[in-house]
C-alpha cells in the first residue's frame, strides 16, 4: 500500500518514502523509511525511588514485570547484530536494579556489526567497535556505583535533575533531602570518567521555569552538560498542557540575556539536542524540543521495556511481545527476523498538539527514557 508522510523537522520539511520489505543477511536494521535503527534504550526495571510531579501520579507503582538479566542481553545481541551500536539503560530508576554492573560487564564484551564505513563485519571476520553504553539516571543512588559502572565499562551517564536548589528539588521529586544525594553522584560520575556528564531537566511552567539561568550558571560551575527538555504528553495523571509547556525558543531568549549563545554543531544527524556554549565557550547547553521542533526524520532509535516489549516510538499505541517470542522457543534466526518485521512498522512521526492525537498507551516510567 502506498504511504508517505510529511514530517515537521526542526522548522524544515521532510518527506519519508516506505521502502519495501526486502532485506539481506548482512543489511542493517532499518525502517520502512530508510531510517538506520543504531540506537536501543533498555528499561531494566519499572520501578523508581522518586515520585516526580510531570511523571508520577505519586500513588502508582510498578505495573510491569522485570526480566533476568540474560533475556536482556540476549535480546541486546539480537539487535547489535542487526547494527546497533549505542545502548542506553533506563528504567524506571536503572540503579535500583540487582545485577546492573555485571549486565554492564557483559554489554562490554559486545562488539558493533558494522564498521563507521558501513563495512558489515558482523561475521566475525573482522573484530568490530566497542559499544557506546550509557546510562540515565536520577542520580539518587550513583555516589556508590559510579566507580563500579565506570570499570565494568559503562562510557557515559546522564542524569534528571530538575531544579538546581534544595527546597525546589524536593517538591518535584517529593523525595526529601534528595538534591545533595544527587549532587554528589554527579560529582562522583566525573571523577570516575563517566563524561561528558549530561544533566537533564524538564521544565514546566510555573514549576521549576525560574531555573533556567541558575541551569546555565550550574554547567558553566559544575562542568557538565545542561538539557532542557520540553515536558511531552506522558505522565500518568494525563495532565499535560500546551500552554505549560516552555518552548525552545522561549529557552534560547532567557538564555541569551544571560550571557550570549553560541550554536554548536551537531554531532549527528540524528542528535534530538540542539547544542550551545556561551561566548566565553565556558559551558554547553542542549535544548531537545520534541513539541515545537521535532526530530522525528532522523531518528535512529527504538526502546525494550522492562518487560520485553519493542517499542518503535515514545508515542506508540502498541508493544511488540519479543521476550514473548523468546520464551515460546524461538531461535536467533526467527527472532532476527521478528526484529526486522517489527521496525518496519515504525511510525513516521509523534503528532503532539495536532487534533486527534492519542496518548501512548503506557506513560514515561513504564516506557523507559
Amino acid at each position: 500500500m502506498p504511504f508517505s508522510s510529511v514530517i515537521p523537522d526542526d522548522g524544515n520539511t521532510a518527506v519519508l518514502e516506505p521502502m519495501g520489505e526486502v532485506w539481506q543477511a548482512a543489511d542493517r536494521l532499518r525502517d520502512k523509511f530508510g531510517r538506520a535503527i543504531t540506537d536501543l534504550r533498555v528499561s531494566v526495571t519499572d520501578r523508581c525511588n522518586y515520585k516526580c510531579v510531570y511523571c508520577r501520579t505519586g500513588n502508582e507503582g510498578a505495573q510491569y514485570t522485570e526480566l533476568p538479566i540474560d533475556a536482556y542481553l540476549r535480546m541486546v545481541r539480537l539487535f547489535v547484530s542487526l547494527g546497533v551500536e549505542k545502548i542506553r539503560l533506563t528504567g524506571g530508576e536503572p540503579l535500583l536494579r540487582s545485577g546492573l554492573v555485571e549486565m554492564v560487564r557483559e554489554l562490554a564484551t559486545m562488539r558493533t556489526a558494522y564498521l563507521p564505513d558501513g563495512t558489515f563485519v558482523g561475521d566475525g571476520r573482522r573484530n568490530g567497535l566497542p559499544l557506546d553504553i550509557a546510562l540515565t539516571t536520577n542520580g539518587h543512588l550513583l555516589e556508590g556505583l559510579a566507580r563500579p559502572l565506570k570499570n565494568a565499562g559503562l562510557s557515559r551517564v546522564t542524569v534528571s535533575m530538575d531544579a538546581v536548589d534544595t527546597e525546589t528539588f524536593a517538591a518535584i521529586t517529593r523525595v526529601p533531602r534528595s538534591f545533595d544525594r544527587v549532587l554528589a553522584g554527579i560529582r562522583a560520575a566525573k571523577a570516575a570518567g563517566l563524561g561528558p556528564v549530561k544533566v537533564n531537566c524538564v521544565l514546566l511552567r510555573g514549576f521549576n521555569d525560574g531555573q533556567i539561568e541558575q541551569f546555565a550558571e550550574f554547567s558553566r560551575r559544575e562542568g557538565v552538560i545542561v538539557r532542557f527538555i520540553e515536558w511531552m504528553p506522558l505522565e500518568e495523571d494525563r495532565s499535560w498542557r500546551r500552554e505549560t509547556v516552555i518552548s525552545m525558543d522561549e529557552i534560547v531568549g532567557r538564555l541569551n540575556a544571560y550571557r550570549p549563545l553560541v550554536e554548536l554543531a551537531p554531532h549527528a544527524a540524528s542528535e534530538t539536542a540542539k547544542r550551545f556554549t556561551f561566548d566565553d565557550g565556558v559551558g554547553e547547553i542542549g535544548i531537545i524540543a520534541p513539541v515545537t521542533r521535532p526530530f522525528c526524520g532522523h531518528c535512529s532509535r527504538v526502546r525494550l521495556t522492562s518487560d520485553g516489549k519493542i517499542r518503535t516510538c515514545l508515542f506508540s499505541q502498541s508493544d511488540h511481545d519479543l521476550y514473548g517470542e523468546m520464551v515460546r522457543g524461538g531461535t536467533d534466526a526467527e527472532l532476527t527476523t521478528y526484529l526486522r518485521r517489527t521496525v518496519m512498522r515504525k511510525e513516521a512521526r509523534h503528532h503532539i498538539g495536532e487534533p486527534g492525537f492519542e496518548k501512548p498507551s503506557r506513560n514515561m516510567v513504564h516506557i523507559g527514557g
